[in-house]
């Protein structure tokens, strides 16, 4: 018994006080911010990846020799505004996912760390970010699907009447009223396995900054410069990628409103008989180009505006 009462039985609710140590809404702007500001500068990269994804040989695609090419006819075509065709949802989806990610990872950490001196392991990063991830792919796959149909709307900056949707909000109710919810929740269980990609990118950020702070005989939560916190963003992001990327592109090709598959099996079954395995990584390239430079921006802006907020509650 402690002195100012009964200690908590097993299971029992939280003290409120306790909770708000362990549950930090700093995470979630901070991670709101940092999802914000780079998928504005990188947008365009994101629809080339997505064009290139789901590029099965159907005539009515458009036909790209490259990332370059790609960008140069879209932006002759439909200039930059077709560059950024889908921003609206990508950038709520971008930054609610990150927010939430960060929100949801670092809850789900502190309460496992919650009273245990040792630093978490590899495996305890691996499955407090994958819990994270479903919980916040939950939340946000219709917003994912809705990015997908408007960055396929091929010419429709400079053709109106090729526009099936007008923009996020048009696309949602259009596809809940044609689809029903499980349209809203196409690419979901892919999305799920997509989660393995989160996991393991936040999985290697820890380790890499555990490691690195071991080896500089700093503590395990020291702040690092602009520099480092690039670096570990960048080498971990690449490992991720080069891990998980054919799950994107059967998401892909799942939510895309041009052609019908079963379900995932279908699509993969489909996939790798009409392209092999090159097809589970069509816009791999652009992808990397794209995510590298957007999770460097996304950590660095998250830890610094972190810092900033909870500098401020401590004020």
């Amino acid at each position: 018994m402690s002195m100012g009462g009964p200690d908590p039985e097993p299971g029992a609710a939280r003290p409120p006080d306790r909770r708000r140590r362990l549950v930090k809404y700093e995470d979630l702007a901070a991670g709101v911010s940092g999802g914000v500001l780079s998928t504005l500068v990188l947008h365009p990269l994101d629809l080339v990846k997505v064009r290139f994804a789901v590029s099965d040989g159907l005539e009515m695609r458009p036909r790209y020799n490259g990332i370059v090419h790609c960008i140069k006819s879209i932006w002759k075509v439909d200039g930059i505004q077709g560059l950024y065709q889908g921003v609206t949802p990508n950038v709520m989806g971008a930054g609610l996912s990150w927010g939430l990610y960060f929100f949801f990872y670092n809850a789900i950490k502190a309460y496992k760390q919650d009273g245990f001196p040792t630093p978490l392991s590899a495996t305890q990063h691996l499955i407090s970010a994958a819990q994270a991830g479903a919980m916040t792919l939950c939340i946000t796959n219709p917003i994912w699907v809705t990015k997908t149909r408007l960055v396929l709307q091929y010419d429709a900056a400079a053709d109106p009447s090729k526009r099936q949707y007008k923009g996020m909000f048009h696309a949602l109710l259009k596809i809940y009223q044609n689809e029903g919810i499980r349209g809203l929740y196409k690419g979901f269980v892919p999305g799920l396995f997509g989660t393995s990609h989160g996991a393991l990118q936040f999985m290697a950020y820890e380790e890499l900054k555990k490691e690195y702070n071991s080896h500089k005989n700093l503590a395990a939560s020291a702040k690092l410069n602009t520099l480092e916190y690039i670096t570990m963003a960048a080498l971990s992001k690449v490992f991720a990628v080069s891990a998980t990327y054919p799950y994107q592109v059967i998401r892909a090709r799942l939510q895309d409103q041009h052609t019908q598959y079963s379900g995932v099996m279908n699509a993969i079954w489909r996939t790798w008989s009409n392209e092999g395995i090159r097809g589970f990584y069509k816009g791999v390239l652009p992808n990397v180009v794209k995510v590298t430079p957007a999770c460097c921006i996304t950590f660095l802006v998250y830890e610094n505006v972190l810092q900033f907020l909870l500098d401020l509650r401590t004020s």
